[in-house]
């Protein structure tokens, strides 16, 4: 195994372990912050019950008269046969006069409450205990106290604390359990996106990562990440296409140049032999380059955001413009370009590229029509379409080409001597295409249509 790659899995597991300890400790650290309240939270709404029970007791001896207390004291002794209450009546000196305890406790200030050390008369065997009380100041100037043996309360909550200690132990192991398998999963998933980062790296477009048919977060992620990728490995391979086709179609006409630059050379004997080879070179190299800027235009108009530098076009009037432009070009070819619009509208659209995909419509009708014709450039509106449309009086594109005609550089047959690069149609087409609109070919003749489809909203 090469050394980066056995580095790559050593990382790869050092950090699944960092993972899996990060994540069972802070389960662990939140089961033991659950454990704390709960047991928090019984604690104290156990004495908040307490704290009210003795509220009260202090409440209702305080409503009898002095005369009644001891027989009520008495009355709830006698009815506490669990025998976990503490209640005292004392004058104001605080000698005890009713109760079961031999002393006021200490430690416990006047309407106060609070925990304390009691002395029990009524325990045989005991001589102190710890009671949750409450010092009361009686109307005629006695003391109660009123108080609940803390035994149960203590023995309750232990046996809360040994239930969540037993709760903790179990719920540690899955905190680390699941600290690991997520850790785990995550591992194998950062992993699958490492694997394919270098595969990507190393050329590999066609990888792409594993969806599963119900996607979670990461498999939403992975999914775009495909999509990125798909989008990728396309613009890599028109990016390739075009280099291609370039490459490709600058074959001819370079080979073709040097061979007429050879062959000058060698027959030149004269100063205009010389200029007339320098010229023929010029128009081989134009061609060439005309080549370029073609393929290179489409390229951008291909990958050009979809609104960007779109504005309201008046469309009769875009078709007014160019018509009037190429007129005299049409004349001097000795052709006739006739203008008809129909109607009127306005689209979102780029004014300029809508021109030049124009200006190759009747370059085309203009170069491939017949001598002394006419060439129609027409507008039309629809309902919810507007068609504008570019034909000559030639025949038009043969049935078995017309679903090529929009290639680069396909020439219909016996057109392969007239100048042109081949790239007119296919400008068009992207042209249109950036703009939603359809470009379609007639079934008879040789007209060239563009529908736009109209918003009447």
């Amino acid at each position: 195994m090469p050394l980066r790659e056995r580095g790559a899995k050593v990382i790869g597991r050092g950090t699944l372990l960092r993972w899996g300890i990060a994540i069972a400790l802070l389960l662990a650290v939140q089961s033991v912050a659950m454990a704390a309240l709960f047991w928090v939270s019984a604690r104290e709404g156990h004495r908040g019950e307490l704290d009210e029970a003795l509220l009260h007791d202090c409440t209702a001896f305080a409503a009898l008269a002095p005369s009644a207390r001891g027989m009520e004291l008495h009355r709830q002794l006698e009815l506490d046969i669990h025998r976990d209450r503490f209640l005292a009546i004392a004058d104001a000196r605080g000698h005890v006069l009713y109760g079961n305890i031999a002393v006021l406790p200490t430690g416990i200030a006047m309407n106060g409450i609070g925990t304390a050390t009691v002395t029990p008369t009524t325990l045989p065997g005991k001589t102190s205990d710890v009671a949750r009380g409450r010092l009361c100041r009686l109307p005629g100037g006695q003391v109660l106290f009123t108080g609940i043996d803390l035994d149960d309360s203590e023995q309750a909550l232990r046996i809360v604390e040994r239930t969540l200690l037993f709760a903790f132990l179990p719920g540690l192991v899955i905190a680390v359990l699941g600290g690991w398998y997520v850790a785990r999963r995550a591992g194998r998933q950062l992993d699958a996106v490492r694997v394919l980062s270098e595969q990507i790296t190393r050329g590999e477009l066609n990888r792409r990562l594993p969806v599963a048919e119900h996607p979670d977060s990461f498999g939403q992620l992975c999914a775009h990440i495909n999509a990125m990728l798909d989008r990728i490995e396309t613009l890599v391979g028109e990016v390739r296409g075009i280099g291609d086709d370039i490459a490709h179609q600058l074959r001819t006409p370079l080979t073709r140049l040097r061979a007429r630059v050879e062959r000058e050379m060698e027959d030149a004997v004269s100063r205009d032999d010389f200029a007339r080879a320098g010229t023929a070179t010029l128009a081989d190299v134009d061609q060439a380059l005309a080549i370029v800027a073609a393929l290179l235009r489409i390229h951008e108009i291909e990958h050009r955001a979809k609104c960007a530098g779109f504005t309201r076009v008046d469309l009769g009037a875009l078709v007014r413009d160019v018509g009037e432009l190429y007129a005299p070009v049409a004349e001097d070819s000795g052709r006739t370009l006739a203008i008809a619009i129909d109607g009127d509208a306005a689209v979102s659209a780029d004014r300029d590229l809508l021109g030049e995909a124009l200006s190759n419509l009747i370059d085309n009708a203009v170069k491939f029509g017949p001598p002394g014709g006419t060439v129609t450039l027409s507008f039309t509106v629809d309902g919810t379409a507007a068609t504008i449309t570019v034909a000559d009086e030639g025949a038009g594109i043969a049935p078995a080409d017309r679903e090529r005609v929009f290639q680069r550089f396909f020439r219909a047959r016996g057109l392969q001597n007239v100048p042109g690069t081949g790239l007119g149609l296919s400008l068009v087409r992207a042209i249109a295409d950036l703009h939603g609109f359809v470009l379609a070919l007639s079934d008879r003749g040789s007209a060239v249509s563009i529908t736009v489809p109209l918003d009447r909203g």
